[in-house]
C-alpha cells in the first residue's frame, strides 16, 4: 500500500468514525439561489434537519446572521448541548466571487480556511436550504441543512427540499432533525 493510500484510509477512518456523510466521486455540479439578497437573508433560522457531522451535536441549534461590514456576513450559531450548557460560535461569511452571491465561504477560525456554504434555495420568509462540500480526491465529503424562520417547518416544504437534495445525489435518509421543542428549548431563549 503506498502513502496516498494510507493517508486517504486513515482520513476515511477518521471521518467515518466521526459521523461525517462520505460518498464517492466528486462534488455535484448544482444550482444556487439566483439574486441571492443577503440583506433579506440575515437574521435567525432554527435548524430543522441536518446531515450528521462533528461540530454540532447539540438541540435547540440556531444561525443568526447579521450584517459585520458590506459584503461580509456575520455568523452566529447556537445549540443547547446534553448537559444544559449553551454552546455558541461565531464566524463570517461572503461571497468568493460577487456575480455568485449565493456560493458563500464561511470561516469560523482566524487560521482555518473557509469552507463552501451555498444557498441552495430559500424564500427568506419561510425556509433556506444550505449545501457544503469539499472534495477528498476521490471521495467527497459533503454537508446540508434544512433550515426555518420557526421552529417548525411544514411537511411539503421538508418533502420539496428532501427532493432538491436527491435529485444531488444527497441521502436524505441520513439527516438528522433537530430537536426544537418549545419547553426543551427555553433556556436557548432566555
Amino acid at each position: 500500500m503506498n502513502a496516498i493510500q494510507v493517508i486517504t484510509l486513515t482520513l476515511l477512518s477518521v471521518l467515518a468514525a466521526n459521523a461525517q456523510v462520505i460518498s464517492p466521486g466528486r462534488c455535484p455540479k448544482t444550482a444556487v439561489q439566483e439574486n441571492f439578497d443577503a440583506a433579506r437573508y440575515l437574521g435567525k433560522w432554527y435548524d430543522i434537519q441536518r446531515l450528521p457531522h462533528t461540530f454540532q451535536k447539540g438541540e435547540c441549534c440556531t444561525a443568526t446572521y447579521s450584517l459585520k461590514s458590506p459584503g461580509v456576513v456575520g455568523v452566529l450559531n447556537s445549540e443547547l448541548l446534553s448537559d444544559g450548557t449553551i454552546s455558541t460560535i461565531s464566524g463570517s461569511a461572503m461571497a468568493k466571487d460577487p456575480s455568485e452571491p449565493a456560493k458563500l465561504q464561511v470561516s469560523f477560525f482566524e487560521f482555518a480556511p473557509p469552507a463552501p456554504y451555498w444557498v441552495l434555495s430559500t424564500d427568506y420568509d419561510n425556509y433556506t436550504l444550505i449545501y457544503s462540500c469539499t472534495d477528498l480526491g476521490v471521495l467527497h465529503v459533503e454537508f446540508a441543512w434544512i433550515m426555518s424562520r420557526e421552529p417548525t417547518l411544514p411537511e411539503e416544504t421538508l418533502e420539496e427540499l428532501h427532493s432538491t437534495l436527491s435529485s444531488m445525489g444527497v441521502k436524505v435518509d441520513k439527516l438528522l432533525t433537530t430537536d426544537q421543542d418549545a419547553a426543551y428549548c427555553s433556556a436557548m431563549n432566555q
